[in-house]
């Protein structure tokens, strides 16, 4: 039986490619740098942010004054643009109280202040951040403090994501994904939209 629907934030809860893309835009503007192309905005979408500015910054001399400054940066002007997803809040209102729900995401400080401004921290019983772990996604770390928590074993278990490190992270867990509006992952499910989410639950767990 399924007892816990876990998450991604950036790609999944939200479009957050304009916000994350115009947040390193706006430290590599400070440093004289030019601007993230495709595959750099393709690899801060799913990455930590200091595997991001390392990934970036990769062939810049003073990289811990990069992350200095990105620490420095009030990221509070970036939320606002990370548009929430279509129907995500009847379906996460249709998964409750049946069902747990978990955010597992490679967002470090800024997670809770996002969920905060949106409006969705009463959304989630858990939320494991990259700030929470010692080893960020793809390592199943992050799975196993939630399944801890909650005392539920993967097979109880989906997650929602849209990357390829949340493919490599829901294999590594045990985890069935559910892939996000990318057909090109390899998923046990694939969602469109969210208000596809409640007849994909009820077809496969006659919720």
């Amino acid at each position: 039986m399924l007892k816990l629907v876990a998450f991604d934030c950036d790609g999944v809860l939200f479009d957050s490619r304009a916000a994350n893309e115009a947040y390193y835009n706006t430290i590599l503007a400070h440093f004289g740098r030019p601007r993230l192309i495709n595959e750099a905005v393709d690899y801060v979408h799913s990455h930590t942010v200091w595997q991001s500015l390392e990934y970036i910054f990769r062939d810049y001399e003073d990289l811990p004054g990069v992350l200095q400054y990105a620490r420095s940066l009030d990221y509070s002007p970036f939320i606002p643009m990370m548009v929430e997803e279509p129907h995500l809040r009847e379906f996460l209102r249709f998964l409750r109280p049946a069902c747990h729900t978990a955010l597992a995401t490679n967002r470090t400080t800024t997670t809770r202040a996002v969920l905060q401004h949106h409006g969705l921290e009463e959304y989630f019983d858990l939320v494991v951040s990259a700030q929470d772990v010692t080893r960020p996604k793809p390592h199943p770390e992050a799975f196993r403090r939630i399944f801890e928590y909650f005392g539920l074993q993967a097979e109880e278990t989906i997650y929602i994501g849209d990357s390829r490190v949340d493919e490599e992270f829901a294999q590594q867990s045990g985890v069935p994904l559910v892939a996000y509006r990318n057909p090109e992952l390899n998923a046990a499910y694939y969602l469109d939209s969210f208000a596809q989410g409640p007849d994909l639950i009820k077809g496969l767990w006659g919720r």
